[in-house]
């Protein structure tokens, strides 16, 4: 089954990134994140995706950092998200509302017990961070929700994933989307190894494969739109309208322009794929008559001689009797007189 009704099914992380937009603009964190839904429904994207977690649920108090602060330091994992902890059931509550009254899709990752249970209440589809891959008890927290679930797959073996996928299945029969990424951030280009995409499809057949991208969006989205060509359906990456202002998560996120450039790409791979199956085309009918060959009297052939392969060549245009079927004129009989470059056909032939 599939999750989403459209495909690439494209889904902007805004994160925490709006309390960033918020301090810069002097304007409130719902005002922030507001704008932010606002200007990912105007570039057209599918679904907004926010982060639901209280810092002393996820981090014990002396966590070490595992990824780039410098854009916003912080000593420990613990003091990263308790600048980004404001939010609860109201806000969240609030966010999914007006991206109904929008229509574009509400999606927050949980990270602890409570956030899966309040946001049960206005989201139908959950994601599991790639952290929490190993998090069986979670996980199947998670799948007793009876929701969809997109599952992402940073830093994991595939003896992992199948874990992971089996904990669901022994609680549920949702549907589930597996998603690569890479737990990196930034991914740096020659590490998304958006090959693992083909050996996802090939180990999970009956499941939908996703992308979550971690990687700075290069000038023309090739790293977005390769996934999506190498069968990566479901899309995710951070959001953001201002790739300058500092935080953690702004400068390897796409903006409103990464989204048009990649929905152009898109565009234009459906209009070349075209269709699977190999067979001449209507633009080729031309082409197929005129430039292919045909069976053609290299000298003058008298009635009532013999056709031998001495007396024929292939030459265009292919309007006459195939090539390959020349053991069918070899042996036959002139009835008439056949003149040099002449195309053969059979009813000049006994």
């Amino acid at each position: 089954m599939k999750i989403f009704n459209k495909y690439p099914y494209l889904i902007a992380e805004i994160g925490v990134n709006f309390f960033d937009l918020a301090e810069k603009e002097g304007i409130s964190d719902m005002e922030a994140a507001k704008f932010m839904i606002n200007e990912a429904k105007e570039c057209g994207i599918d679904a907004v995706m926010f982060q639901s977690y209280k810092a002393q649920t996820i981090a014990s108090r002396n966590s070490p950092a595992y990824r780039d602060l410098s854009e916003k330091p912080a000593t420990s994992q613990y003091e990263m998200f308790k600048k980004f902890d404001k939010f609860g059931v109201g806000e969240y509550r609030e966010l999914a509302e007006y991206c109904q009254q929008l229509g574009i899709k509400f999606l927050s990752t949980p990270f602890d017990f409570e956030a899966v249970d309040y946001l049960d209440e206005f989201m139908d589809i959950y994601k599991i961070s790639s952290s929490d891959l190993t998090n069986i008890p979670f996980i199947k927290y998670i799948a007793g929700k009876d929701k969809p679930i997109l599952l992402s797959t940073g830093a994991a073996t595939l003896n992992e994933i199948k874990d992971a996928v089996n904990a669901i299945e022994e609680v549920s029969t949702v549907d589930i989307a597996i998603m690569h990424s890479v737990m990196s951030y930034p991914t740096a280009y020659e590490d998304a190894n958006l090959l693992m995409i083909k050996d996802l499809v090939e180990n999970f057949p009956n499941y939908e494969i996703g992308y979550s991208d971690h990687t700075k969006p290069d000038e023309n989205m090739a790293v977005l739109t390769t996934a999506y060509n190498y069968g990566a359906t479901i899309l995710e990456k951070h959001f953001t309208v201002d790739k300058t202002l500092p935080g953690n998560d702004h400068y390897h996120a796409m903006d409103p322009d990464d989204v048009i450039r990649f929905k152009w790409n898109v565009h234009f791979l459906s209009k070349i794929n075209g269709m699977k199956n190999k067979q001449p085309l209507i633009c080729e009918s031309s082409s197929r008559r005129l430039a292919r060959r045909s069976i053609v009297a290299i000298r003058d052939i008298k009635q009532g001689d013999v056709i031998t392969a001495d007396d024929l060549t292939f030459k265009r245009p292919g309007t006459g009797i195939y090539p390959s079927r020349i053991d069918e004129i070899i042996g036959k009989t002139a009835k008439t007189d056949i003149s040099e470059d002449t195309l053969i056909n059979f009813d000049m032939l006994d």
